[in-house]
């Protein structure tokens, strides 16, 4: 069964995907790239998935679990984003130092 981790993504693959050019980077496994063109269609039209956008991940490794794992993922980014744009959050300084530094968050002791 194919698991999902977080790893390393490529480099510059995260700012390529909030541009929405992430179909730009070089570097991309299949696995990504299939990760990223389901993710993609389930945020911006998920009534038009259809069995065949599935696949790709089916056919590497994908099970039932694991893709219910996928659009789970998805659901969980695109409710966050959404609500936290609804009510004007706005990320404080250190997370968005995090970000440009690619340093992990430390709680404050």
């Amino acid at each position: 069964m194919e698991t999902l981790s977080a790893g390393n993504p490529p480099d510059g693959l995260v700012e390529a995907i909030k541009e929405k050019r992430w179909r730009e980077v070089a570097g991309l496994s299949t696995r990504e790239r299939a990760l990223c063109n389901l993710a993609e269609k389930l945020s911006a039209t998920p009534t038009r998935i259809t069995e065949g956008d599935w696949q790709p991940l089916r056919d590497l490794g994908f099970d039932d679990t694991a893709l219910l794992e996928v659009a789970h993922i998805v659901g969980l980014f695109n409710y966050l984003t959404r609500l936290a744009d609804g009510f004007g959050l706005q990320l404080d300084s250190g997370v968005v130092e995090a970000g440009e530094t690619g340093e992990a968050l430390r709680r404050a002791e």
